[in-house]
């Protein structure tokens, strides 16, 4: 449940941010002249009317160090004056990003659930850090906040069973073909050149359609992480070659066929194999354009 929980806050992430920058940008004071502890404590009193899910809300001053107890809706946990929290990354992050930020969940010192921090640095008109404001709240709530609409939520629901469904029919088609040309071999007491291509290539297309049903259930059924950006890729790699493997291979076998028959038709195998050369050549390109789309992303990164 929490791997679960984890990954949706993921898949959610700048919704999350969005809300919480909304939250604390429309209520804090912000490089403004003469900007007072009292008058960040008022904001973080309409910020608790606001948000009523919160663990703690509480200030840090401009080394990291809480200024006074977490405002909490629970007395024992109102705690934590003094205490050094210049370490962390949701104080760390939001100085050096200068703007509301949202930390990966953690397991909160109250109460030992999972819990993410949205973080606002406060500076003054001549760009002084004066405070950071912090607002804990836990992961399962933090979801509840930003949970899709009941409309949209059904539609996702209804499109997964259908990718659901069409990858079950994938499968049984691939369950159809793997019987076939495994039996295949065994039907024939000598050996038949031409049985064994056939079955090898439905053997290879059996493997293709698995690898792409397999992708569709992941993806969209069981929602596996969208940083698995290679993901689709390999499976279009490995569909495409196997596509191209049974088209080669038909090739061999018509001529082996030709070769002691009308040779007059083998003007069609040579298109066939300029048909499999185009494939492995457009396969090629859309190797190296993801790769090179890739190394992009991490120099950016």
């Amino acid at each position: 449940m929490l791997i679960k929980d984890i990954q949706k806050f993921e898949d959610n992430r700048y919704k999350a941010r969005a809300y919480m920058s909304y939250i604390l940008i429309r209520n804090l004071p912000d490089r403004l002249p003469n900007i007072h502890l009292e008058s960040v404590r008022e904001a973080l009193d309409k910020i608790a009317h606001d948000v009523s899910v919160f663990d703690a809300l509480y200030i840090l001053d401009n080394s990291g160090t809480q200024i006074e107890n977490a405002i909490t809706l629970e007395k024992k946990y109102e705690r934590g004056a003094g205490e050094d929290r210049s370490s962390k990354a949701y104080f760390y992050r939001a100085v050096k990003l200068r703007r509301c930020i949202l930390s990966d969940p953690y397991p909160s010192i109250l109460n030992n659930e999972l819990c993410v921090t949205a973080s606002m640095p406060i500076y003054d008109d001549k760009e002084n850090l004066l405070f950071v404001v912090c607002i804990d709240i836990k992961l399962r709530d933090i979801l509840k906040l930003i949970q899709a609409s009941n409309f949209e939520f059904s539609f996702l629901q209804f499109s997964r069973l259908v990718y659901f469904c069409f990858a079950a029919v994938l499968f049984v088609i691939t369950c159809f073909l793997f019987q076939k040309g495994f039996l295949s071999l065994f039907y024939y007491h000598s050996v038949d050149i031409q049985k064994i291509f056939e079955s090898t290539i439905a053997i290879t297309l059996a493997l293709a359609i698995f690898d792409l049903a397999k992708t569709i259930i992941e993806e969209e059924v069981l929602g596996r992480s969208r940083k698995e950006k290679t993901g689709i890729q390999k499976t279009m790699v490995r569909f495409l070659g196997s596509i191209i493997i049974a088209l080669a291979i038909e090739a061999l076998m018509l001529v082996f066929k030709l070769a002691v028959g009308d040779l007059s038709q083998m003007v069609y195998v040579i298109y066939l194999i300029c048909g499999v050369t185009l494939l492995l050549a457009g396969l090629s390109v859309y190797i190296f354009a993801v790769k090179y789309k890739n190394n992009n992303v991490l120099e950016t990164d």
